[in-house]
């Protein structure tokens, strides 16, 4: 079947084994010293080995590919000692982490920090984007139901983050066709910061995306939701 799915430049590899260690399926090895994809089936094609390569050696490519076989990656991991066979009994497992009928919308991508996404991962295209401030998801109670569900979410800080995050969301909305914005933040002066970067990388990209910013109090309360 056509899918999207990573490839990698062998002439751009450095063989640090950085991706190899980020995905999170245990589909990239190092072999004779080049990062390799040893199975399309292992590989869910959301590039979180993207943002790590420090060279750009890995992007997506859509061609013939096996489906994602989750399990099959799994037994990959568990083979490989960075998984424990039972996940099940694991937090966050096939029933660990939802106990009691828990509905919590569960995040759409990984990962979900803006610095790490890469400008050009798959879940970024046609999506209903999230950015909300580190703090909010704390603050609020059922953030994940109210906020999360059914979008892509992206997570940062003005005040900890030490990358231009204007300039980066310039990039995602250049390269994607985002459906819309939310921004939750903080009623604390630095998350303003958030909601200007934000402002800053719609002027700049000149189209139009319907954008609303939602305020939280300390309390996890909502104070005003507005548009831009």
């Amino acid at each position: 079947m056509p899918r999207q799915i990573i490839v990698i430049d062998q002439e751009e590899c450095i063989g640090c084994g950085l991706c190899a260690n980020a995905c999170q399926e245990g589909a990239i090895a190092l072999v004779d010293g080049k990062a390799t994809l040893t199975r399309d089936d292992y590989c869910d094609g959301l590039g979180n080995c993207l943002p790590h390569c420090p060279t750009g050696a890995i992007s997506f490519e859509t061609r013939e590919a096996l489906p994602f076989d989750r399990e099959a990656a799994h037994q990959n991991l568990v083979s490989l000692g960075r998984a424990p066979a039972d996940r099940a009994a694991q937090p966050g497992g096939a029933d660990g982490g939802n106990k009691g009928g828990d509905k919590a919308a569960a995040p759409r991508n990984f990962p979900v920090q803006l610095q790490l996404v890469a400008e050009n991962a798959p879940f970024l295209q046609g999506a209903d984007l999230l950015l909300s401030a580190d703090c909010a998801a704390y603050a609020q109670g059922d953030f994940h139901r109210r906020h999360m569900d059914g979008r892509v979410t992206l997570i940062g800080c003005p005040k900890l983050d030490h990358h231009d995050q204007a300039a980066k969301l310039l990039e995602i909305f250049s390269r994607n066709d985002i459906s819309s914005l939310t921004v939750v933040r903080m009623e604390v002066p630095c998350c303003g910061g958030l909601e200007r970067a934000a402002r800053q990388a719609l002027k700049a990209h000149g189209q139009d995306i319907p954008a609303r910013v939602v305020t939280l109090s300390t309390q996890g309360e909502t104070l005003k939701t507005e548009p831009f």
